[in-house]
């Protein structure tokens, strides 16, 4: 498919606000352009993880304690051929969980729903399923499913786990064809592969705090933090 270049597609934008000036509309028009191309990458990329070769087979006897009670790995599929599955750093070790990690998931809370139209989805962590529970009332959460790793096995597998032994945060995304259960994406943007002065934040990043953000004149900033209560 051929397509235009983005910079005109940039010139076709009417979009003009009261009182700005010639040069913040030329500096916009310029930046509607990189956008574009952004989009457009993204797309690119979203292609390229599509069409990956098939990922390893899933074979450990992972065990999982949901609200519905014991469940073993497939048993999270529910009638799904796709899982995907977050790694919350909520371990036995810590009094409270991860603020970043409530962060991401109080805003996915609301999506759950809509989500689990297209795919499964589960929170897995490792601290026992009373404590996610009461975490989860006392956030007004409604609709994420929350699973405890009875063996720790899927975590340690799977990025939940840590070189250190402590919790980290992992996403991952799992396909079920013809009977046998694979792995098929996780995100893999970590310290290592973090650009100078900035955090090794994914692409695309899954926290919508950060979208926001990100379109605002101060940016992330460096100085605070997610808070797990306000007020």
């Amino acid at each position: 498919m051929s397509l235009k270049p983005a910079a005109e597609l940039a010139r076709l934008s009417q979009a003009r606000f009261p009182n700005e000036s010639a040069d913040y509309r030329r500096a916009r028009t310029e930046l509607l352009a990189e956008e574009i191309e952004l989009r457009r990458h993204i797309e690119r990329v979203a292609e390229l993880r599509r069409q990956l070769p098939p990922g390893g087979e899933v074979t450990g006897a992972y065990s999982f304690e949901g609200e519905g009670g014991r469940t073993d790995f497939a048993g999270l599929f529910g009638d799904k051929s796709t899982l995907v599955v977050y790694s919350y750093m909520f371990g036995p070790q810590r009094s409270e969980p991860c603020p970043m990690c409530s962060s991401l998931l109080s805003a996915w809370d609301g999506e759950v729903p809509d989500i689990t139209q297209r795919v499964a989805l589960a929170v897995v962590a490792r601290s026992p399923l009373e404590r996610l529970i009461a975490f989860k009332r006392a956030r007004g959460w409604h609709h994420l499913p929350l699973f405890t790793d009875v063996t720790g096995e899927y975590s340690r597998d799977y990025g939940g786990i840590g070189p250190d032994g402590g919790d980290d945060a992992a996403f991952n995304v799992f396909s079920r064809r013809d009977g046998t259960i694979r792995h098929f994406w996780a995100g893999e943007m970590f310290a290592a592969t973090a650009d100078p002065g900035q955090d090794p934040r994914g692409a695309p990043d899954l926290m919508p705090l950060w979208t926001i953000l990100d379109c605002t004149p101060e940016g992330r900033g460096a100085d605070w933090y997610p808070k797990l209560r306000y007020g």
